[in-house]
């Protein structure tokens, strides 16, 4: 009886989601636009339920009854998709500064320190400088050059590692994925797993880069249909959370530890990794005005 009480409430608050939904979907809609052909859209899902696991294999399959260039609906959103090297190159390269735009969602918010880094910045002058600074001072032919000592110690681990494991059957992708982390790890951030740290194993971080690849990648309802944010439908946003916390943690512990050095150097300080140099340039007195606004997004694009 207690359940059967219970109800006709829950009935009138979905009847009161579904009706809000409606209204402000014709309030976006109210607009026309004359778009390319596509699927017609449902109520309020628009055309998500074509979308599988696999978008790009989904998009491949319906720009073969609709053209390479197609209009679906996400959610809330029109979208226009162009489905052909010629169309990718319109918005692309041909028209770049008018699609340069970046959509704000949870990953960038919980994971991106609120849009703070290169990949999810909106375009202007702070992605411009963050760009400028990527090229010229992190990923410059220099400075990957300089960090051939580490390549080449982490190939001899990769074979060091293979040679003791001869005679057993292995799966050698896991030992490839590890050595290319190891890699990337050292020449970005240094050494990872410290004493101390809040990253107690290699296999945690991981895990932590590879759940923020992940929800970085997902379609979240809460993206594409926003009056259902607060639901958190598919737990994305929690885990975005948990993830951006963990990173949070670590990128603090990585700084403190680099300037510490950096700070007991003073100018015999040589930069081992991109870390090192960010905060160089930071402390340097002529330039550091300069990459304040880089620096503070706390190395969560490295």
């Amino acid at each position: 009886m207690e359940q059967a009480a219970w109800l006709p409430l829950v009935g009138m608050v979905l009847a009161t989601v579904l009706f809000l939904g409606f209204v402000l979907r014709r309030r976006t809609s109210s607009r026309t636009y004359n778009l390319p052909p596509g699927p017609k859209p449902w109520p309020i899902i628009g055309n998500l339920n074509l979308i599988g696991a696999l978008p790009h294999r989904s998009i491949h399959e319906l720009s073969k009854r609709y053209g390479p260039l197609m209009s679906l609906r996400m959610g809330s959103f029109h979208a226009v998709v162009g489905a052909s090297a010629e169309t990718a190159r319109f918005f692309l390269k041909t028209h770049d500064v008018a699609f340069v735009g970046r959509p704000k969602t949870a990953a960038g918010k919980y994971t991106a320190y609120n849009y703070s880094d290169i990949t999810w910045s909106p375009y202007g002058a702070y992605w411009r400088q963050a760009r400028k600074m990527c090229l010229t001072e992190l990923f410059s032919a220099k400075r990957l050059a300089s960090y051939e000592y580490i390549r080449r110690e982490e190939v001899h681990a990769l074979l060091v590692g293979l040679h003791a494991a001869s005679g057993r059957v292995i799966t050698l992708r896991d030992y490839l994925s590890t050595a290319s982390m190891n890699v990337i790890t050292r020449m970005v951030l240094g050494k990872v797993v410290q004493e101390g740290g809040p990253v107690k194993s290699l296999a945690q971080f991981k895990w932590m880069l590879e759940e923020l690849f992940f929800l970085n990648g997902v379609f979240n309802i809460g993206d594409l249909i926003p009056w259902l944010d607060w639901l958190d439908l598919q737990g994305y946003v929690r885990r975005m959370k948990k993830v951006g916390k963990m990173l949070d943690q670590l990128f603090e512990h990585i700084v403190d530890k680099h300037r510490q050095r950096l700070y007991q150097e003073g100018k015999a300080f040589v930069a081992k990794d991109m870390v090192d140099v960010l905060l160089q340039l930071a402390d340097d007195s002529v330039r550091g005005k300069g990459v304040a606004c880089i620096i503070q997004c706390r190395y969560n694009n490295i």
